[in-house]
């Protein structure tokens, strides 16, 4: 993992009306790091998400993706950086009307560039990527469980080769051993792949497991960036209540030397600064 930043937030305001999201918000995801996005109900991570994926504009600030603003360029230039990441949605957004194979394989069709045989052979290399059956390919979405529809909007994610992988609360609806299932596959497949890796979760577990980083979202800015351990052991009413409690304190103590004395070790806020973004929570 490097210090390059693969995704830069600069100065960015979301409104909606009356109603400010984000003010003046800065951020920089670092090339091979899973970058967790964390914050309260209303705070604006999954709109945060939606700004790096261009899928909305802000008000006012910019986003820039391997150093391409989101909102410059043609249509072809767009396309071509678009093909550069993967999204994970929340209940996995799989089309109903389309079987598993025809889901995988439509990002795939869309590039007009590959016959229907290397559609296939590229298809069943992401079922196997994702820990699911050949066999599957055919059914709908209907009949699968939450963990397969999970892990095949994963494969469908992967299905370009994406250097950048998005996730919105990959874990949720899955019960305890799919959920851990889930995030051991999410990182051997980061790890394998040298993926860099943005996620929404509020599941500390699945929060622990993956992030290298952590940036909490409140008040409308990114107010801390750090490792887990050091945005735990900052003294914050958000932080201290998401982090408190047995759940809390069972999904820090699982990972190995992450919280020695939190309680007596305060360090001060990794707050990005507005006047050099690039070098924020390094």
């Amino acid at each position: 993992m490097t210090t390059e930043c693969i995704i830069e937030v600069r100065h960015l305001w979301t409104q909606f009306g009356t109603q400010v999201v984000h003010r003046d918000l800065n951020l920089c995801v670092h090339r091979g790091e899973v970058l967790s996005l964390v914050g309260g109900s209303g705070s604006g991570k999954t709109t945060l998400l939606r700004q790096m994926l261009g899928l909305e504009q802000p008000a006012r600030g910019e986003v820039l993706v391997f150093g391409q603003r989101l909102h410059d360029g043609d249509v072809e230039e767009l396309r071509q950086l678009h093909s550069r990441w993967g999204m994970l949605f929340q209940q996995g957004a799989l089309f109903s009307a389309l079987t598993v194979y025809d889901n995988i394989a439509l990002p795939l069709r869309e590039m007009k560039t590959l016959d229907e045989e290397l559609i296939r052979d590229l298809v069943m290399v992401k079922l196997d990527m994702v820990g699911i059956e050949r066999h599957h390919a055919a059914k709908m979405p209907s009949e699968l469980s939450g963990g397969m529809v999970k892990r095949i909007a994963l494969a469908r994610a992967l299905s370009l080769e994406p250097e950048l992988l998005f996730l919105d609360e990959p874990t949720a609806g899955l019960d305890p051993d799919r959920s851990e299932s889930f995030v051991t596959l999410i990182a051997e497949l980061r790890r394998e792949l040298g993926l860099t890796v943005v996620m929404v979760t509020h599941d500390l577990d699945t929060l622990v497991s993956l992030s290298d980083r952590v940036a909490v979202l409140c008040d409308q800015q990114v107010i801390a960036v750090g490792t887990v351990r050091e945005i735990a052991g900052y003294s914050h009413k958000f932080i201290c209540n998401f982090f408190q409690g047995e759940r809390g304190q069972r999904a820090l103590d699982a990972v190995k030397d992450l919280v020695t004395d939190i309680n007596a070790q305060r360090p001060q806020p990794l707050i990005p600064q507005n006047d050099d973004v690039k070098h924020q929570g390094t």
